[in-house]
């Protein structure tokens, strides 16, 4: 049977577009190793821990599909990867693995498995459960999202022994050991059953890690227990979590303020009610990275095959304006497809800083007048307070500009059975399958995945170039060369502003420091508490 998924059934699973960048912030622990905390769940004052989350719950739960925020987050307190990331550092460590590889630089690595690791069911983790899960990620008929971070790279896995498997690859890539914990590994005995993968995601968990789902309300909230079988490397320190889904403002941050407040720690928090839950006693920190609003162009919609008319576009935007009213100063303008504090970043050779003028020249230089757009665009409400700039800067110079926000399952609906759509503005981080800018570019900028057939791009002769070029980059062993190979690639993917960012924001975390500690807010979706505790213990 076939695994494949069209794209209507993709979009549902993952909600890869509103939930994926939805202005959010993880949170993990202190600095120190794992085995300095506390080994077992729980602690004086705190047994179950309330977490308010910022968007809906009711996506794929199927960790090699999904792109949902509330289902990564959760997914990383579930299941676990040979090796898993600090989601503070995004160091590498072992999780279901032993150790980490000794050499990065081979071209065939072999891990054993940790003793006594069991899934939630009581069944034994074995190497065929690792082999099963790779061959999902790999599958080219199953296509999942995942593979794009995988494939380029990763020949095969085999299992060597029952507790012993060997990954061999196409050609050394250091990256690797950051990229594995992507991959979760799942149990064969479960999702191998016919129809199983339709039923992860709908919510069927069974995993390794030091939580257990507990149930699962979609559209309201899902519960988690400490896994009291889990023996590996960050054990729970809450014997019970309760994650409320409130995508609403207004209900989510009263749900962390004021004296008698339901829950310790929400996300997603409005630029507005910064002063307001300091007040409180809550802190409130944020992250900048990668988080970003883009604009997205129909290349096979004219005037948009011309590349004028999407640099045009983007010149347009007053930029400034947009970072000061829509948010409130937590934001910079986009002078790469990375953020700045990405240590591959470097200005792009194209740069588009506010410059009507320019953008009229290069209408004209197209032969396009009166141009009207109808942009649509996810209801992200940080976004949606930036549109009324866009517009304001496109009506300015002649552009006569319609704005159509809507909830992102509606947008996906009109872009599967609109071909004739213009242009789109959403929201998305990467950062949250981590921060090398192969991978960042890949899950937007890949042959054959979603955000290539949206644009109707991804068969271009440029397409062709650009794809090649990362595929060099990747391939390249001398640090250095891979470097400018990957700022080359930047620079075309600025130029062709096919699907590009306008600007990277700052998310925010509140928290009441007197319930929870080792909390630390970071700059991409989900939260983290795999080392944070109750503050009395």
């Amino acid at each position: 049977m076939s695994h494949s998924l069209d794209r209507r059934a993709f979009l549902k699973f993952t909600g890869a577009l509103g939930a994926a960048g939805a202005i959010t912030a993880t949170v993990g622990a202190c600095s120190g190793p794992a085995s300095t905390n506390d080994s077992g769940a729980g602690g004086d004052g705190l047994d179950e821990l309330t977490a308010v989350i910022g968007y809906g719950n009711d996506q794929s739960w199927d960790p090699t599909q999904t792109a949902s925020a509330f289902s990564m987050a959760a997914i990383q307190h579930l299941y676990e990867g040979l090796l898993d990331t600090d989601p503070i550092t995004r160091e590498p460590y072992p999780a279901l693995a032993t150790a980490l590889p000794a050499d990065t630089s081979a071209t065939t690595w072999s891990f054993s498995l940790r003793e006594g690791a069991t899934w939630h069911d009581g069944e034994p983790v074995t190497a065929d459960d690792v082999v099963f899960t790779f061959e999902r990620v790999l599958d080219p008929e199953a296509m999942v999202l995942t593979r794009s971070f995988f494939h380029t790279w990763l020949r095969e896995v085999t299992r060597v022994d029952d507790r012993t498997v060997e990954l061999r690859f196409h050609y050394a890539f250091p990256d690797a050991a950051k990229r594995l914990g992507i991959a979760k590994i799942m149990p064969r005995h479960v999702f191998g059953e016919e129809g199983a993968w339709d039923e992860a995601t709908g919510g069927l968990v069974v995993g390794s890690g030091p939580y257990r789902l507990a149930s699962h309300q979609p559209k309201s909230n899902t519960t988690f227990e400490a896994f009291d079988g889990y023996n590996g490397p960050r054990p729970p320190a809450f014997p019970r979590m309760n994650w409320l889904s409130v995508v609403d403002a207004a209900p989510r941050v009263a749900r962390v303020s004021g004296d008698s407040a339901e829950a310790q720690i929400a996300e997603n928090i409005p630029y507005a009610n910064v002063e307001q839950l300091r007040d409180d006693g809550r802190e409130v920190r944020g992250g900048a990275g990668m988080n970003h609003a883009f604009l997205m162009f129909n290349t096979a919609n004219a005037p948009f095959d011309d590349v004028r008319v999407r640099q045009a576009l983007l010149y347009a935007v007053d930029i400034d304006q947009l970072v000061e009213v829509g948010l409130r100063g937590y934001g910079a303008p986009a002078t790469s497809f990375l953020d700045e504090g990405n240590p591959t970043h470097r200005p792009a050779s194209t740069v588009y800083a506010y410059d009507p003028d320019r953008a009229r020249e290069l209408l004209a230089e197209a032969g396009v007048t009166d141009l009207s757009v109808n942009l649509m665009a996810v209801n992200v409400s940080w976004l949606v307070d930036c549109l009324p700039t866009i517009k304001e800067s496109w009506d300015a110079i002649g552009v006569s500009t319609t704005l159509e926000p809507q909830e992102t399952s509606a947008l996906f609906t009109k872009m599967d059975q609109n071909q004739d759509y213009q242009v789109v503005a959403a929201v998305s981080n990467p950062n949250q399958f981590g921060l090398d800018a192969d991978l960042i570019l890949r899950y937007n900028y890949t042959a054959d995945g979603l955000w290539m057939r949206y644009a109707r791009w991804g068969g271009s002769d440029d397409a062709a170039d650009l794809f090649a070029r990362m595929d060099e980059a990747s391939a390249e062993p001398d640090p250095g060369r891979k470097l400018e190979l990957t700022q080359e690639y930047l620079d075309i993917v600025a130029e062709q502003a096919v699907l590009y960012p306008i600007v990277h924001t700052e998310l925010l975390t509140a928290w009441d420091p007197d319930r929870i500690t080792g909390v630390r807010a970071q700059a991409y979706p989900g939260i983290n508490v795999l080392q944070a505790r109750p503050a009395s213990s």
